[in-house]
């Protein structure tokens, strides 16, 4: 029987994850897409962690990014569900939603279709937003390359857990 759910590396930066956001007295939320969870899921995994964890949202949909999170139509419209725009408005949408000091939201093209010249499988992109901040929050666009699709799954969510290190 496993003993743990996800990869050894997930599962020890979710650790990382936890303890250092509980250190600075911080609740995290996700806002997550392509992901479909996993980095909630990642977060559980570790006992402690509901000091820490305030909520997740999995917005697979372009509905649910409305619905759950308030990303207007004209964001997904104009510039796709991928892309910084959208991850920005899921993070803040995450953050006011919710009574977390952070949060971090994920969007992407997994694969192995969905994927177009502007937007090949692999491309993930990322933003994060911190309560009280003001600025724009910071997004990031990473490409993993056409790696398969629980790969490409799997390096978003470490990225995911090290933009909710404090």
């Amino acid at each position: 029987m496993a003993s743990a759910l996800l990869s050894d590396d997930i599962e020890e930066l979710a650790r990382r994850a936890v303890e250092e956001n509980l250190a600075a007295s911080r609740r995290v939320a996700l806002a997550e897409s392509c992901t479909g969870g996993l980095v909630t899921a990642a977060l559980t995994e570790i006992p402690g962690s509901s000091k820490v964890l305030d909520r997740g949202f999995v917005t697979y949909s372009n509905e649910a990014k409305f619905e759950l999170l308030g990303v207007s139509n004209e964001i997904i419209e104009t510039f796709g569900a991928v892309s910084i725009a959208c991850v920005w408005a899921m993070a803040q949408g995450a953050l006011e939603r919710s009574q977390a000091d952070v949060a971090v939201a994920i969007s992407g093209v997994a694969g192995p279709d969905g994927g177009s010249d502007l937007k090949p499988v692999g491309t993930v992109v990322f933003a994060r937003v911190v309560r009280g901040e003001t600025g724009d929050p910071e997004g990031e666009l990473r490409n993993f390359g056409n790696v398969g699709r629980a790969e490409v799954r799997r390096q978003a969510t470490l990225c995911a857990l090290e933009l909710l290190l404090p």
